[in-house]
């Protein structure tokens, strides 16, 4: 799927599900969430967001102009009551399994941004692998990986 934005605008909880959105769409609110974490969205972690839609494999079919659209969408769903489970449970529910891991990296980029992770992107990354049900062991090798990837002499 290519659309995004006001097409899968979350407007309630219904049953307990949270909607489902295409895993582009689910990768980039995983991402800006994780840049909302500490309430301060870098420019760092933005651009961060917006080379990653630009060359992983993962979004090479995702039009990258409905980048904004989707991030402006998450943040007005962050913003409301109960924003963060919100965009957590869209998130959660519409990542296929075999992304799952792919997403905790892409956290984990975002976080690494700034080459400082606080405490709140710390609990959310935390957050993320009991959500994603990501293995204890996979997460600490994408940790390991990111660490290495950003480490300065």
């Amino acid at each position: 799927m290519r659309r995004s934005g006001a097409l899968f605008r979350l407007v309630s909880m219904m049953n307990s599900e949270a909607q489902i959105v295409s895993y582009h769409t689910a990768l980039i609110y995983t991402m800006v969430l994780m840049s909302a974490a500490d309430a301060n969205m870098t420019d760092a972690e933005l651009a961060v967001i917006g080379e990653i839609v630009r060359t992983l494999p993962v979004f090479k079919d995702y039009e990258p102009s409905l980048l904004t659209a989707a991030a402006e969408d998450c943040a007005s769903l962050l913003g409301a009551d109960g924003g963060f489970d919100t965009v957590l449970g869209v998130i959660t529910s519409s990542l296929p399994e075999k992304l799952r891991e792919t997403a905790y990296a892409l956290a984990c980029e975002v976080a690494a941004a700034d080459l400082h992770a606080g405490e709140e992107e710390l609990r959310v990354l935390e957050l993320f692998r009991y959500h994603l049900k990501l293995d204890r062991l996979a997460a600490a090798a994408i940790e390991r990986a990111t660490r290495a990837r950003h480490a300065t002499p």
